[in-house]
């Protein structure tokens, strides 16, 4: 089949790593696979190279955003229905709100006879202004009246935009966000050496998060968390973005300099030995749709530490994998990565445990496969 991906920017980040595997692997299984994308603007780190080395054709339209640019968006739906009536491709494939409400508004224009979705996170949250979620729900409705299938990386995001109204049920499927797995399994050269670069104390406990330094990120819950425990526990942050000049002053005004290290962007290929060289993994996103950091820090048998958002309880079991918090709750952040510091056997079963349950969930091949399969229902049904 001729496929067409849609997604607005090629950062790092989880569902960015998501397309262009997705992509890879349909080209891997013969389909002929365009990838359309706007230029990876911002300090997040870029993917397009990858993108460009993959097999698969990649298209940059620089007009194609993130922010939402009323003129800048009308001249992206323009050049999103130029370019699919070039390529006349058999299914569209968009991924996140944006680019999804775009690029499905395209190809209804085109004529491409299948669109698919992608929701990596739902647009609406309780975290925003309550007109601008009625916007988006709008939005998401109206675009997926034109789709023929949606996927979605969790359970609860199917469950959530079932309640809100987008679509009925049976249009939705589960696909959970591969990676490659391999690399998280057997522990790297690598991560001693990471270890060893933040020149933490022999006795040190390493509680990591990788995530953007972002709103909604939450690592202003871990700053005011490390205060109240243990100065033997320390703290590594790894990314960058616009939040990284304040939370450094954060950091520094509760006298905690010597035990948070800030690593900046490190590439995808880093994490591995980042998930290895850390005692505990911790993710106090008020917003994901399912965050990659968690079965990848399992994958790696490190236990992890999350607040109770979205999907993460689909892969974060209380007593058998990790532990869950409710959102903003500092204290409890505190009583779960001060219990997993103080007990190393604790921390070992927790991580092996995780890693028996997420070991086949997130591999590429089989998020790959599963998407063929919903190409090839589509086309069947069809007939």
């Amino acid at each position: 089949m001729k496929i067409v991906h849609v997604i607005t920017r090629l950062i790092l980040g989880g569902a960015q790593e998501n397309t262009i595997l997705t992509c890879e692997g349909l080209a891997r299984r013969g389909h002929d696979v365009t990838l359309i994308t706007g230029p990876p603007l911002g300090p997040e780190g870029q993917l397009l190279d990858r993108a460009r080395a993959g097999g698969y054709r990649v298209i940059v339209l620089d007009v194609l955003r993130r922010p939402i640019h009323p003129l800048r968006d009308r001249a992206s739906y323009r050049a999103l229905v130029r370019h699919l009536a070039d390529l006349q491709p058999d299914i569209l494939h968009s991924h996140s709100s944006k680019a999804g409400i775009l690029a499905r508004r395209a190809a209804v224009r085109a004529g491409v006879p299948f669109i698919v979705h992608t929701i990596h996170g739902l647009p609406f949250h309780p975290y925003q202004p309550r007109w601008l979620n009625r916007l988006y729900v709008r939005l998401e409705r109206k675009a997926a009246l034109a789709t023929d299938a949606i996927l979605c990386v969790a359970d609860s995001m199917t469950r959530q935009a079932v309640e809100a109204g987008v679509a009925d049920a049976s249009k939705f499927t589960t696909v959970y966000s591969g990676m490659e797995t391999a690399g998280f399994l057997r522990r790297p050269a690598e991560a001693d050496a990471f270890r060893a670069s933040l020149d933490l104390p022999a006795e040190a406990v390493l509680v990591t998060q990788v995530a953007r330094l972002a709103p909604l990120k939450g690592q202003d819950y871990l700053i005011e968390a490390a205060a109240a425990l243990d100065e033997r526990i320390h703290f590594c942050l790894v990314g960058d973005g616009t939040l990284q000049g304040r939370l450094t002053r954060t950091i520094r005004r509760a006298h905690l300099e010597r035990r948070f290290h800030l690593t900046g962007l490190l590439p995808p290929t880093d994490i591995p030995a980042v998930m290895h060289a850390s005692d505990v993994v911790v993710h106090c996103s008020l917003h994901e749709g399912l965050a990659r950091t968690l079965p990848q820090a399992l994958l790696a048998g490190t236990p992890v530490v999350s607040f109770d958002v979205d999907g993460a309880r689909e892969v974060v079991i209380p007593g058998r994998t990790g532990c869950l918090v409710a959102p903003e709750d500092v204290d409890g952040l505190v009583d779960a990565i001060g219990r997993l510091a103080a007990d190393p056997a604790l921390r070992q079963a927790l991580g092996r445990q995780g890693r028996e349950k997420v070991v086949g969930m997130f591999d590429a091949e089989t998020m790959v496969a599963r998407i063929d399969e919903v190409y090839a229902r589509l086309a069947l049904d069809r007939r």
